[in-house]
Order: structure tokens, then C-alpha cells, then sequence
């Protein structure tokens, strides 16, 4: 949610700014300020009239017998009155609120506007590997290696449902315990989460506005399969007051996710590149504030260390701001190379959240002063079961064997995977 004081007091010349970066209505402040103004108007007026209906009730008890006729017809309008200007002030605060919930935050100043194809390539490291044979894909190096089995996962749960088996269930938990290890050395509180949340912990962080398709809903229960572990993480101090001193908390965390892929018909369908289920470590962090830009470029650091230490090439990519979500304010992908498809796909992804979910969470810190503020919130991938497929594609070997990245090695337990699953 954005800040509504700073709004009405900078003016809306920044949200229209981020709205027309955004590629979305940028009237939309004007109506916002309009909006505001009309509550606190009716807020005023109903002030008023209670201030008055209280005095008048006074006013009766102490009034000559020739008064109080007059009085009470008084009161008795004023009761009426009091009545309506408070169910205004509420409709129109109900109006506000549900107005602000559908506002996208505001963009970091340098995002690139514009949609989907419109990011900036910041960088690329490591040239892509040149082969001397023709590359298999992820999914036919699996099959031989024993490690994906997709007939069987359609057979039990449908189309993008697999199993990972033997050397492919080894190389995941593998990845994501040597996420975890590096996230734990630098900090990191680990985590293992529950991956099903309420209703008001989906809403407070962006993921039931625009994107709500792409989620999975148990409505016996009135529950939701989180997408990423983002989702119960940030709803961790949902409702506290972190003490400032304390700051930056640093979670680390563990789970399945679960999208919907609602749209994507006929994309990836072969493999594990979109699939419905998945595992993820996750990095979420809480900072003040002016701390959060910084922040946002250590969690991109510490990506690129997993990245390079699995010996991939990749890319880094500022995401414009169409394509940004509701939530950040500023995003960077880090891509890795696919041979079989000549290009880089996205492994990795940190957004800076700046106050947006915590304004919706009510997740403050309480600063030096002793009045307590909103706190800051960034995001960032560390490891994903679709990592297995640059990790196949990139360490192949003409015999159909994988090489397993040296870093990687002490998790996985072998130097090479071999064909069949041995």
C-alpha cells in the first residue's frame, strides 16, 4: 500500500509518474486525492455533529421546562444526523482503503518503464559453452540419468506435475541445502515455513490483485497454497513492532510453491521449466528503510555467488516497470544460459518491496525517536528446482553424463551423475 500522507502532502506528480512507467492509469491520483479529501471532510463533518449532539445531551438535562421540548426535538435530529455522517465517513473510508489496495507501489527511481520485452541487460558473465556435439535437453538428459520422470507425475497429479528420482532428488536437495548454507553464513535466520496462509497474509502481500489466477485457493478452508515462500514470511511480525536497533532480520527460508501457470497454455510444456509445484529457498529480509536500495544490491550479490558458483553463465536484467508486480518497486532477474534453446531463461529474482507489503501487514520498527514507522521488505531467489535445468543442460557430456559443479559436489554426494542413475 502506498503512503497516502506522502501522497497528499508531495502531491501525485510521483505516482503518476510510476503509473505511466507501469503503463497504467495515472488519473488514478487525482481521484485518490479527491477520494481522501471527501473522508476527511465527512470525517470533519461527523466530528462536528458528535461534538454538538454531546452538548445538546447536556445541555437538556440542565434546561428550563420551556427549553427542553426544543432541546430534545433538537437531539433527536442530531442523533439522525450523527448517524448518516458517520456511515458516510465509513463508506467513503471503505471506498479509500479498497482504492489504495488496488495502487501498485510506486517504481525506484532508474527503473525502466515500460512492459514485459522491455528490461535492461546490466550485464552478462561467463561466455556461453561452445559444444562439440549436438546438446540434449534438460528433459532427455534426466530421463537418461534417471533423475525426472514426467509420464509418471502426469499419471498421478497431471500436466506440469514430475517426479524427481534417484541422482535428480539427490542434485535438488543438494542445491538447495548449499543455498542454505551460504544464506546461513551470512546471516540468515533459516526458516521452514507453512505453505498455506490466510487470506489477509496473500492480500497484504500483493499476490490476490492482479495476479490472484495464478493462485491456488482450498476455499473449504479459506486458505492458499503460497507461490513463494515470500508469502509467510513477510506475514512473520505482521502486526508487531520490531525494535529498530535490531534491523536488518534476515530469513532464509525453505518450501514447496505452488502456481497455477494460469495462462501459460502451451509455454514450456516440456520439462520442468513451468511446472505447478516446486521447491525454493528464499531469501526475505525487514530493514529500515533508507537501508533498502543497499540491500536490494546484496541479495543480487549473494544470487550471483550461488550462480557462479555452479559455474553458469548468466545475465542480469533490470525488469521494467510493467512487468514489476504489484509489490516492488524495483526488481532484478539474474538469467541463465540454455544451450538447447540459445538463449538465457530467468533463475533468479529480488525484488525491493520498499514499505508496500509492510504498510499492508503493519509491520513497523521503532527508530531512535520512539515513534514507530513502517518497515522496508526485499525479496530474493537463492535456489529453485528449475535450476536443474541449466545445471543439466550447461554441465553435459557427450555420453549423456552430467559433471557436477565442484562447489556443489560435497551436497550431491558425487563428482559426475552417469546415465541410468548410477
Amino acid at each position: 500500500m502506498i503512503d497516502l500522507r506522502a501522497l497528499r502532502e508531495d502531491g501525485p506528480e510521483r505516482l503518476r509518474a510510476s503509473q505511466r512507467a507501469r503503463g497504467e492509469d495515472e488519473e488514478v491520483a487525482d481521484r485518490l486525492l479527491d477520494l481522501d479529501s471527501r473522508r476527511r471532510s465527512a470525517l470533519t463533518r461527523f466530528e462536528t455533529l458528535r461534538a454538538e449532539q454531546k452538548s445538546v445531551g447536556k445541555a437538556v438535562s440542565k434546561a428550563a421546562p420551556e427549553e427542553r421540548d426544543e432541546l430534545l426535538t433538537r437531539a433527536k435530529s442530531l442523533a439522525a444526523e450523527v448517524k448518516e455522517a458517520e456511515a458516510e465517513a465509513e463508506r467513503l473510508g471503505g471506498e479509500l482503503d479498497r482504492a489504495l489496495a488496488d495502487i501498485p507501489n510506486l517504481i525506484e527511481e532508474g527503473a525502466p518503464a515500460g512492459g514485459v520485452d522491455d528490461f535492461r541487460v546490466l550485464e552478462e558473465v561467463g561466455a556461453p559453452r561452445e559444444f562439440d556435439f549436438t546438446p540434449r535437453d534438460h528433459l532427455e538428459l534426466g530421463e537418461n540419468l534417471g533423475a525426472i520422470d514426467m509420464e509418471r507425475g502426469a499419471k498421478v497429479s497431471g500436466a506440469r506435475f514430475y517426479f524427481l528420482t534417484g541422482v535428480g532428488a539427490m542434485l535438488e536437495l543438494g542445491l538447495l541445502n548449499m543455498a542454505m548454507q551460504q544464506a546461513v553464513v551470512n546471516g540468515f535466520t533459516p526458516m521452514v515455513p507453512p505453505v498455506l496462509v490466510k487470506p489477509e497474509t496473500m492480500e497484504g502481500t500483493g499476490f490476490l490483485g492482479a495476479h490472484s489466477d495464478e493462485v491456488y485457493h482450498l476455499p473449504a478452508d479459506d486458505l492458499y497454497l503460497v507461490g513463494t515462500s515470500e508469502v509467510p514470511l513477510a506475514g512473520y511480525h505482521a502486526g508487531e513492532i520490531l525494535a529498530g536497533e535490531a534491523l536488518p532480520h534476515r530469513y532464509i527460508g525453505w518450501s514447496s510453491c505452488f502456481r497455477r501457470e494460469a495462462g501459460s497454455y502451451g509455454k514450456d510444456t516440456r520439462g520442468i521449466i513451468r511446472v505447478h509445484q516446486f521447491n525454493k529457498v528464499e531469501m526475505f529480509v525487514f530493514c529500515h528503510p533508507d537501508q533498502a536500495h543497499d540491500e536490494h544490491l546484496r541479495l543480487l550479490a549473494w544470487e550471483r555467488e550461488m550462480l557462479e558458483k555452479l559455474e553458469l553463465p548468466y545475465r542480469v536484467v533490470d525488469i521494467a516497470a510493467g512487468d514489476l508486480g504489484t509489490s516492488a518497486a524495483r526488481k532484478y532477474d539474474c538469467e541463465a544460459w540454455l544451450p538447447t534453446q540459445g538463449r538465457y531463461r530467468e533463475v533468479t529474482s529480488t525484488s525491493n518491496c520498499t514499505d508496500f507489503q509492510a504498510r499492508r501487514l503493519n509491520v513497523r520498527y521503532r527508530p531512535d525517536d520512539g515513534k514507530p514507522r513502517f518497515a522496508a521488505t526485499l525479496n530474493g531467489t537463492l535456489a529453485t528446482t528449475r535450476w536443474i535445468v541449466s545445471i543439466l543442460e550447461n554441465h553435459q557430456q557427450p555420453d549423456g553424463s552430467v559433471v557436477v559443479p565442484e562447489a556443489l559436489r560435497p551436497f550431491v554426494g558425487r563428482d559426475v551423475l552417469e546415465p541410468g542413475g548410477a
